[in-house]
């Protein structure tokens, strides 16, 4: 096992060659490491600008056998890769962040709420969902409107569907192909914000000022960050955030949806965990031109054992996610002087498809 920290010219591994192993690669290289890709699509987005990559899929044992010894630490990009596969790496002696458990919570959205309200991050109330039985008593206990998702995968507003009458529980839960779900009641929030934390392997923790984020057709449209909130609210947020990973023992960075609920009469409203990711975020793509050290080379040092960086933002950034073929005015957004374009390299321009981000960029007010 690899000692600690890690001096420059270690390798890192990354489960994943998309865009946020891109980026995790890129900010590895500025501080001197190498990086080997592990992702079943040949010629990978992060594969292209890292050292190597391997092609298999996850859960391959020799891929896995050979990844674990070319890498000093290793890495995920996104949270769908099998918690199998980390175990496996881990049990094989590699250094894996963040660590199983957190995947495995994650990977479950009953284990995920359950997980959160345990250490005092507040969700809305939930039931699990196995059968048609469970979702008429679910909707008894919550009431309507209520969403319906798939426990594990889906994602940008996939693998779930609305229930505005218990007379569409039969047609939403064939909707979803029938498979484990929970059902989770409605929030009256205001608007949605997100946070950006990590902690180190000594146990600190670094946490980004809060975004708040617009969202179109379930995928995220733009984050603008600093948010505009009370002393309170970013108390609030951070404690939140410090409890997550603490209870996780957690390692790397992580990003944290919430829902902003305003108070009753007048009153102090209250912060809903929506949800976790533990990897670094699509919101917190923000910090790569607001903050010194954004939240690639933070979630590298906290892997490598490095002193977390500074998360004080020296900028008000607008970050806008370019979709499908919005990706061809790269030209026009490049010429803008207030404007920062990321290109994520992906050969295909399917609708929807995330192909980069820009962020545009002003002084602090």
């Amino acid at each position: 096992m690899a000692e600690l920290p890690l001096p420059p010219g270690s390798t890192i591994g990354i489960l994943g060659g998309g865009q946020l192993g891109r980026m995790l690669s890129q900010a590895a290289s500025r501080l001197g490491f190498d990086v080997v890709i592990l992702d079943p699509e040949e010629n990978s987005p992060a594969g292209r600008v890292s050292r190597g990559q391997i092609v298999a899929a996850y859960d391959d044992p020799t891929a896995l056998g050979v990844f674990g010894r070319v890498c000093d630490v290793v890495t995920f990009e996104f949270e769908n890769v099998p918690a199998a596969s980390v175990e496996r790496l881990a049990e094989a002696g590699a250094l894996v962040a963040p660590g199983p458990t957190a995947l495995a919570v994650a990977q479950d959205r009953v284990d995920e709420k359950t997980f959160l309200n345990a250490v005092g991050a507040t969700t809305v109330a939930f039931a699990p969902v196995d059968d048609l039985a469970d979702l008429q008593a679910a909707l008894e206990t919550l009431g309507t409107p209520a969403l319906l998702k798939t426990r594990r995968d889906g994602y940008d507003g996939k693998g779930q569907v609305w229930i505005k009458s218990p007379k569409q529980a039969e047609a939403a839960l064939a909707e979803l192909g029938g498979r484990p779900a929970i059902l989770e009641a409605r929030a009256a929030f205001t608007r949605e914000l997100s946070i950006i934390a990590a902690r180190g392997r000594d146990g600190s923790v670094a946490v980004y000022p809060l975004g708040e984020n617009k969202h179109a057709g379930g995928v995220l449209r733009t984050t603008n960050a600093p948010a505009q909130i009370d002393a309170k609210t970013e108390k609030r947020a951070r404690a939140i955030a410090a409890s997550i990973l603490d209870g996780l023992a957690y390692v790397g960075v992580i990003g944290i949806e919430l829902f902003d609920v305003p108070g009753k009469d007048g009153g102090d409203g209250t912060l809903l965990v929506n949800e976790i990711a533990p990897r670094v975020h699509n919101t917190g793509h923000w910090t790569q031109d607001g903050c010194v050290c954004d939240q690639f080379e933070q979630h590298i040092r906290a892997l490598a054992g490095w002193p977390l960086g500074p998360t004080k933002a020296h900028a008000q950034v607008e970050m806008t996610n370019l979709l499908g073929d919005e990706v061809e005015q790269w030209s026009k957004l490049a010429a803008k002087p207030d404007q920062r374009l990321h290109l994520y390299g992906k050969a295909e321009a399917r609708p929807g498809r995330k192909m980069a981000h820009v962020n545009r960029v002003k002084a602090l007010t």
